[in-house]
């Protein structure tokens, strides 16, 4: 690849990570292509040589974000966490006030139904991707636990961390997150 090919593929890149902690942050309408280019040291006028469409761009955005969210879970189980220590992380006051580098399923869900096909499918492939990877977790303590509950811990990480950062009382925030935390984790059957 020709320099100028490489310099237009980190220029790329950079501007997707950018999208993708903005998108989380603020959501996909409040995206805009002005100062996201700026923020990435480019023009505006260059935002055409990298996508065809603010739609095209907000589609890559909310991929790379999903994408920072599994391997955020993935790099803890190559850690050695499991389920608890995952939920743990996840259900935390850090998680909750950092939502441009957080999981991109609390901060868009409410959001992704009203995306294009592109976003929504990368959306529930992500979920489905997930499912399966906290089916594992939870088995790994509860042979006996079910796709049922793998889903349930899915929505209920995703909808409490959007639920404690929603709320302006920092004290139901906390007990949001500890709350969900300790019926999650009884769920594994290793108690609060």
């Amino acid at each position: 690849m020709g320099h100028s090919r490489q310099d237009k593929a980190a220029s790329h890149d950079r501007i997707v990570r950018i999208a993708a902690g903005r998108v989380r942050e603020a959501g996909a309408d409040a995206l805009g292509v002005a100062e996201l280019m700026q923020e990435a040291g480019l023009t505006h006028g260059g935002f055409y040589r990298h996508f065809g469409s603010r739609d095209a761009l907000v589609a890559e955005a909310l991929e790379e974000a999903l994408a920072q969210s599994r391997a955020t879970v993935a790099d803890a189980r190559e850690a050695g966490a499991g389920y608890a220590e995952i939920v743990a992380d996840y259900l935390s006051p850090a998680h909750r006030d950092a939502p441009a580098a957080g999981c991109a399923v609390a901060a868009l869900a409410s959001e992704a139904g009203r995306l294009q096909d592109r976003p929504r499918e990368a959306f529930t492939r992500h979920i489905e991707a997930s499912a399966e990877t906290f089916l594992a977790l939870l088995r790994a303590k509860n042979p006996a636990a079910t796709r049922r509950d793998a889903l349930l811990a899915v929505s209920a990480l995703a909808g409490a961390v959007a639920l404690a950062r929603a709320v302006s009382d920092p004290a139901l925030s906390d007990e949001i997150l500890q709350g969900v935390r300790e019926r999650l984790v009884a769920l594994a059957g290793s108690g609060p």
